[in-house]
């Protein structure tokens, strides 16, 4: 039971629904998912239905329905699954080995473990039944299979044909594509030319499948290379996470132990003040006490003196009173002393309501992935002036880049005419810049690693890797074989670089080895003559912009046109330049002639105009944070702000 998870797990579950295959289908592109699920997914593309097509949700490769006159939903009954998809499946799949009584057994109410299994009928059979079942003519040639042995994909049984269960398919119509039995032979394919046997097509086929699997396995080599960075992507902001998350905690603390401070004097002072004030209070209540009881011996010896029978007692007592002698003690004292009144503690609520509105511990700064909301109304933000010391030609720029370095937002250009590469930030407020000068022209660039550029060369057929901390720095040269204007990465392990001489793209690897080289043809004729600009699409496809065709071109790395957008009228393009894509798709062209950017779907239909009276616009590109970067009289920044 553990190598039936195993397969269920790795080869019988679709990537959509991560369930077990339910009614699978094998697409052109040898993807196999659910019926359900590529309908669903070919259903959330308007383009593709136009097509008339399955799009695959992974390679995004379409495969041509037989019948689209058909609703939606029923577009992919027709297609098949793989031969070695169905054969995991009929082993391993539900209601295989899972199904442990004999389904025979099963209908008479008995539940004898089953030993067999036959694809053909898709049950299991005990020993006693599998005897039976092999006695029956129509069945006897099934191909059955002992439940409890190893089973490979590369089975020896022979697989029956589906519309004559009795005969095995051994035949390959290689006119139609199509393995087919002795019967399908005579009937469909007699006037077909080459009907050969599977077994003499074998070598060749295993040939196909081999490069195919040495192909597939440098794609999972790169997506392996690919998760793990990702992984340690993950790794760094997890501790990036921690170590935020410690700033913001001792920012916090900072300023709270500055606000116990400033309760810590207030509470110092208040107690100063609070004793002075209940000392003085103190010292009259002490006073007050004395004069008391002065006043009372006074006036028992007024009491005195009055009830006195001698005349003396009298006369000193009322020499006494008119000398002023009765005053308390102290009391001159008191009216000479600053005293303390009232305490209070006085706090103006509206400056430290605004204070504790304006406290700022700090931002939390997020940079998205491709964030642009093209449907919102572009606004002007900022223009970055590209001259800098050492320039000596005032020409705009070739083409731009925006990356994220160190927490810093840095734009990189080539000056062309000025023969460096430049970048442009903001450190202590004050904005920076960086010359790299170089001995030749640049003209293409492309971002590689999160601080990494490679720039064409075409004149001196280099490529130059350049490192970006924001400063510049020269980090490698790769040489090349032509003349290469535009530049775009693949992936990490591949960049494709176009040439006017003569007009390709082509793929290289990170060594300037040219891997593949496209020259696609549109009524026999090279529809690329200047491919100036290029750039990568979600989906790995390179656009292509040219100045001289006065189009748009979308192609696959094997060298498929998937699109040409060179319409007349309005829409018309005059100097295609600088060329972007978004995570949604999305294509923005810059037209140096006509002033303006365009918008155009994934798809390469036209929806409009997005920027306007721009003079004329060179490079573009668009950071994480809904910014479009154009080269246009300096560097133009975008934002896209929604009404």
């Amino acid at each position: 039971m553990a190598t039936s998870q195993t397969l269920r797990k790795h080869f019988l579950s679709c990537v959509i629904c991560t369930e077990v295959f339910d009614n699978p289908c094998t697409l052109d592109c040898n993807h196999t998912f659910c019926r359900k699920c590529v309908v669903n997914y070919t259903k959330t593309r308007p383009e593709v239905i136009s097509a008339k097509s399955l799009l695959c949700p992974f390679c995004s490769k379409m495969t041509k329905v037989t019948d689209p006159e058909r609703p939606v939903e029923e577009w992919a009954d027709d297609v098949k699954p793989s031969f070695v998809i169905q054969g995991l499946l009929d082993s391993f799949g539900p209601g295989s080995k899972d199904r442990v009584s004999c389904s025979y057994c099963k209908d008479d109410g008995e539940t004898t473990p089953a030993d067999v299994w036959c694809s053909v009928c898709d049950d299991a059979f005990c020993q006693k039944c599998a005897r039976v079942h092999n006695r029956i003519p129509a069945t006897r040639h099934h191909d059955v299979t002992d439940l409890f042995r190893e089973v490979k994909v590369e089975r020896k049984g022979k697989v029956m044909c589906k519309e004559h269960k009795n005969e095995h398919t051994k035949f390959l119509c290689k006119d139609c594509k199509k393995a087919v039995c002795h019967t399908c032979c005579t009937i469909y394919h007699r006037k077909c030319d080459q009907v050969v046997t599977i077994e003499s097509e074998i070598q060749t086929m295993k040939s196909v499948i081999a490069k195919a699997r040495g192909e597939l396995s440098l794609k999972q080599d790169e997506a392996k290379t690919h998760v793990e960075k990702q992984q340690s992507k993950v790794n760094e902001e997890t501790a990036r996470h921690k170590q935020l998350e410690s700033d913001v905690q001792s920012a916090g603390k900072t300023l709270i132990a500055k606000i116990k401070l400033q309760e810590r004097k207030l509470l110092a002072e208040l107690k100063e003040m609070s004793d002075k004030h209940i000392g003085q209070l103190k010292a009259d209540i002490k006073l007050g006490e004395m004069s008391v009881q002065m006043y009372q011996q006074q006036t028992e010896l007024m009491d005195r003196a009055l009830q006195s029978e001698y005349d003396m007692d009298v006369y000193e007592m009322y020499q006494g009173c008119e000398a002023g002698d009765v005053e308390a003690v102290g009391d001159a004292d008191l009216k000479e002393k600053i005293r303390i009144e009232m305490i209070s503690f006085r706090q103006n609520s509206s400056v430290l309501s605004r204070a504790i509105d304006n406290l700022q511990l700090g931002e939390i700064d997020v940079l998205y992935e491709d964030v642009l909301d093209l449907e919102a109304t572009p606004a002007l933000r900022d223009t970055i002036s590209t001259r800098v010391a050492g320039d000596v030609k005032t020409k705009d720029s070739y083409d731009v880049k925006v990356m994220v370095v160190n927490g810093t937002d840095t734009v990189v250009i080539t000056d062309r005419e000025n023969k460096c590469v430049k970048s442009f930030y903001t450190r202590n407020n004050q904005p920076c810049h960086s010359r790299l000068k170089l001995n030749n022209h640049p003209w293409g660039l492309t971002r590689l690693t999160h601080n990494q550029v490679a720039v064409a060369m075409p004149h001196i057929n280099r490529i130059i890797i350049v490192g970006v901390n924001p400063d510049l720095e020269l980090l490698s040269t790769i040489t090349t074989s032509k003349t290469y204007v535009g530049i775009t990465s693949l992936t990490s392990s591949t960049l494709a670089a176009s040439s006017q001489s003569p007009p390709c793209v082509d793929i290289l690897d990170m060594t300037g080895n040219a891997l593949r080289s496209i020259g696609p043809l549109h009524n026999g004729k090279n529809i690329l003559q200047h491919p100036n600009y290029l750039c990568t699409t979600r989906t790995g496809n390179i656009l292509v912009s040219d100045c001289a065709t006065k189009c748009v071109v979308c192609l696959t790395p094997e060298g498929d046109v998937v699109f040409t957008y060179r319409p007349t009228g309005d829409t018309a393009l005059k100097s295609p330049r600088g060329i972007t894509s978004t995570s949604t798709g999305d294509i923005l062209v810059s037209d140096h002639h006509l002033h303006r950017v365009i918008h155009l779907t994934e798809s390469g239909q036209f929806v409009g105009n997005i920027l306007t009276d721009l003079k004329h616009p060179q490079g573009i590109c668009k950071d994480g944070r809904g910014k479009v970067y154009v080269l246009s009289r300096g560097i133009k920044v975008f934002t896209f702000v929604t009404k």
